[in-house]
């Protein structure tokens, strides 16, 4: 498989996560249990939330398609499915079953994997591991949003 049609691939996975967490969430951003959550004062706004996942997935994903191009990588695939698997379960956990706690495990062991993701792909592709900061960024800032509001809260 070429890398466009990997890029392709990874992208529909990568927006079907974004897509099945909306679901999972249940209207929770705009519930009045969040709504009247004690938030950190460095909260974006709500499109920001939007634009920031929209650009970590396609860079997420131009990075997977290039980590994909010469051998399938079982321990890779299975990172991968790991964060998948914990990307989409956070929104169902915070936002639906309203657990601060569990939600801040989760982001926890999924800034861990893509921690570890940035920095042993790092010294093999170069260039292409650039395309995992935001990812990285943004889960540093998504860690001390939900680490404030468990300890405001």
């Amino acid at each position: 498989m070429n890398f466009i049609a990997r890029l392709i691939l990874f992208l529909i996975i990568n927006f079907g996560a974004l897509g099945i967490g909306i679901i999972l969430m249940n209207d929770g951003p705009r519930t009045d249990w969040y709504l009247n959550l004690d938030k950190a004062p460095w909260t974006p706004p709500g499109w920001v939330f939007g634009f920031a996942w929209t650009t970590v997935m396609i860079c997420f994903s131009i990075f997977m398609a290039k980590l994909t191009d010469t051998k399938i990588n079982k321990v890779l695939i299975l990172v991968f499915t790991f964060q998948f698997i914990l990307n989409i379960s956070w929104n169902y956990v915070f936002f639906n079953q309203h657990n601060i706690s569990l939600g801040m495990v989760n982001l926890i062991v999924l800034f861990a994997l893509i921690t570890m993701m940035t920095f042993t792909t790092r010294p093999k592709e170069k260039i292409y591991s650039i395309f995992i900061l935001p990812y990285f960024t943004w889960l540093i800032v998504a860690n001390s949003l939900n680490g404030y509001i468990l300890f405001m809260n």
